[in-house]
């Protein structure tokens, strides 16, 4: 995922003009420009969303599996990128673990404030892809929607 300039975690993307691209060149193309060394196809695909508020966009979604090297390679290069700095900054992994205390890890990553639809992808692409097991990923919604302790509850 990428820490975006207004501090909300999202997806590499960008728009897409269907009158002069496919998704899978556009996206590609805006991709090339952010990352540089990866390309999606059509079997990358995983699922499409509305987005709701006042400029009502589909976002689509892509998935693909790397090796560790490829992404090294993809940190590396987006660090280079024309946006680096500026509309992005910088790339985050995705913790997919849990912590004893069953808040460190990916519970406390979910409490992240995420663009548009990019919860709910990253949700729906740990499940589908099986990149958690479903009830550790039940447990870290879960745990995301207790309410939090203050310092003050803690004697601080």
């Amino acid at each position: 995922m990428q820490m975006r300039f207004d501090g909300l975690l999202g997806f590499p993307g960008g728009f897409v003009d269907r009158r002069y691209w496919s998704l899978e060149d556009g996206l590609n193309r805006v991709l090339g420009l952010g990352l540089g060394c990866v390309r999606l196809t059509e079997a990358d695909y995983l699922c499409s969303h509305l987005t709701e508020g006042p400029h009502r966009v589909v976002a689509h979604f892509y998935a693909r599996q790397l090796t560790l090297e490829e992404l090294h390679t993809i940190e590396i290069s987006a660090v280079h990128s024309r946006d680096h700095g500026m509309e992005v900054m910088g790339m985050v992994r995705v913790p997919l673990y849990t912590q004893k205390d069953r808040m460190g890890g990916l519970p406390n990553f979910l409490a992240n404030s995420f663009v548009g639809t990019a919860k709910f992808q990253l949700l729906f692409a740990l499940k589908i892809l099986n990149m958690v097991p479903e009830e550790k990923l039940a447990e870290a919604v879960a745990a995301t929607q207790r309410p939090k302790k203050s310092a003050l509850d803690h004697g601080g």
